[in-house]
């Protein structure tokens, strides 16, 4: 499973600023990837993790902003397509590193 979480906060103020700052560095500290700005993504082993970190993320929420989330399997994951611009051939963001106990 990926968990994809998609934000657009505003960054009028330097308080908006911080929270932004804060926000994107928990995602980071949490073992999420940016694969474009404002768009996180995380590999979660099975749904219920993803929930779990889903819930995780609730927790740690700026004040104004939208935040979304998404959850799609490795196939619907890697179905996605490069309409522009090249892969990213970066190992961390492959499901090759997925182990399966």
């Amino acid at each position: 499973m990926r968990l994809m979480i998609m934000f657009d906060l505003p960054v009028d103020t330097a308080h908006q600023r911080r929270e932004y700052r804060r926000f994107r560095k928990q995602l980071i500290n949490e073992g999420f990837l940016m694969i474009q700005y404002s768009v996180y993504v995380r590999v979660c082993v099975s749904r219920q993790s993803a929930n779990f970190m889903e819930k995780r993320v609730s927790t740690f929420l700026p004040e104004a902003g939208v935040i979304q989330s998404l959850m799609l399997t490795e196939k619907q994951y890697n179905d996605m397509h490069f309409l522009t611009g090249k892969p990213k051939e970066d190992v961390r963001n492959t499901s090759d590193r997925t182990v399966i106990l």
